[in-house]
């Protein structure tokens, strides 16, 4: 069985999406999509940057989504599809449309606004995220909730075995860090980002993201999408938007989800979008899983050799 998994925010680069853009078919109209529903300043942004506009959080984010919905219809196109769906935080919104519970034009406009608020919590509630290397989930939790007594601070990624990111406020993601580095943590990289995202510094973001969801129309799933709060597979809709709106406060279990996928006899794996971050984390959870990526049109090809 295969599934389709989709990237989330650091994904980006300048160029992306451009060669899919200009293969024609279903994937150009992609872009031309994204261009009448979010202004021809994005395709810009995307295709020639500069990278400083491009991180930004409401760029980066329709700018991943747009690129993620591009490969799945060129992989669609030639007959391509999955199982299972899934998506690595924002990456969760491209895996809602690939099941067909949301149309495209649809999905872009609530990546821009989440982008949007997201960016505006962080001003209002600056944070701060790392990436915890070489030490596990449970000795990361044990140092969160030590330096939680100084500020808010959480376990807000669980990337792969190793690889935790935490969360919270400068000094409270600070402390927890240096207590990593005591617990035998190889490695704390501070993560450039605009927030304290997938922690309760997000709160503010959360509700009128939820407001937006809730005036969404959602379909059925046509496949099942694992969900990252809980790595639990859904088809009905209500249940996909409830989801989808905790996770902007929850963490994003993705080795959870990973292995859920794994239990329910997904053996073949397709990165859906820019860059190869899934590849390499799914790699180091389970290094008996096929693992394909789908970014440029030669990369869509040799998916299509392999799994058409």
């Amino acid at each position: 069985m295969i599934a389709f998994v989709f990237p989330g925010q650091n994904s980006h680069y300048v160029g992306m999406g451009r060669d899919l853009r200009d293969s024609g078919g279903p994937a150009a109209e992609v872009f031309e999509v994204a261009e009448a529903v979010l202004g021809p300043d994005l395709l810009s942004v995307m295709f020639e940057g500069p990278e400083a506009a491009l991180t930004r959080t409401d760029s980066q984010q329709p700018a991943i989504v747009t690129h993620s919905l591009a490969a799945l219809a060129a992989l669609r196109q030639a007959g391509v599809e999955p199982d299972f769906v899934a998506g690595h935080s924002l990456g969760e919104y491209s895996a809602v449309a690939c099941a067909g519970c949301l149309g495209a034009e649809d999905v872009l406009r609530l990546v821009r606004f989440r982008g949007e608020i997201m960016a505006r919590a962080g001003d209002e509630a600056p944070g701060a995220m790392a990436a915890v290397l070489g030490l596990e989930g449970d000795a990361v939790q044990v140092a969160v909730e030590e330096a939680g007594q100084e500020g808010v601070v959480i376990v807000a990624n669980y990337n792969s075995p190793g690889q935790v990111v935490i969360s919270g406020e400068v000094g409270a993601v600070a402390r927890a860090g240096q207590m990593c580095r005591e617990a035998g943590a190889g490695r704390v990289i501070p993560l450039d980002v605009s927030g304290a995202f997938h922690s309760s510094l997000m709160g503010p973001a959360a509700a009128p993201l939820i407001e937006r969801l809730a005036e969404a129309e959602f379909g059925p799933a046509a496949v099942p999408v694992v969900s990252n709060c809980d790595a639990e597979p859904r088809t009905e809709p209500d249940a996909i938007r409830d989801a989808l709106g905790r996770q902007m406060t929850s963490a994003v279990l993705w080795e959870h989800s990973v292995r859920r996928l794994a239990r329910e006899g997904v053996d073949t794996f397709v990165e859906v979008g820019p860059g190869a971050v899934l590849s390499r984390l799914i790699g180091r959870i389970d290094r008996g899983l096929d693992v394909l990526n789908a970014d440029t049109v030669a990369d869509v090809q040799a998916v299509v050799e392999r799994c058409a």
